[in-house]
């Protein structure tokens, strides 16, 4: 049996979801790129003050090839799945990946903070764990006889 489909919000109830994982229901109503290539979907009616608009989904340049060409996505009705951050004085969805559209997940960025000081030629863990430190816990293989 097929999962039912996750029921999508408008952008304006947004805030009420930070750091959920939820799908946002909305018109585009125009498409900005900034000079470093930085895309935003604006969401918000022309009638609504800039600083009314308190959700946008933001699209960094470093993802443009996996996210495609988002002019087409005008005055468009969109679905996107994401998480809801916060940003200044409004929330947004980072769009990563085109299949955001179609219910995917964004991509998986690592917390810069937990691989700090990780190389792949060390054979040291990405993250300080307590529970693997050296004497602090036996292996249950080794008090096996």
């Amino acid at each position: 049996m097929l999962a039912a489909p996750k029921s999508c919000i408008p952008p304006e109830s947004a805030a009420k979801h930070v750091g959920k994982d939820i799908c946002v229901e909305g018109h585009v109503y125009d498409v900005v790129e900034l000079s470093d290539g930085t895309r935003f979907l604006d969401l918000c009616s022309p009638a609504t003050a800039d600083d009314a608009c308190r959700f946008t989904v933001v699209s960094p340049g470093a993802d443009r090839n996996e996210v495609g060409d988002l002019s087409r996505y005008r005055n468009q009705e969109i679905r996107i799945r994401g998480i809801v951050r916060p940003f200044n004085s409004h929330t947004e969805i980072v769009l990563s990946r085109v299949r955001q559209f179609h219910g995917g997940s964004e991509k998986f960025l690592p917390n810069p903070a937990l691989l700090k000081g990780f190389s792949a030629e060390s054979s040291a863990t990405a993250f300080k764990d307590p529970a693997i430190r050296a004497h602090r816990h036996r292996s249950t293989f080794s008090q096996r006889h």
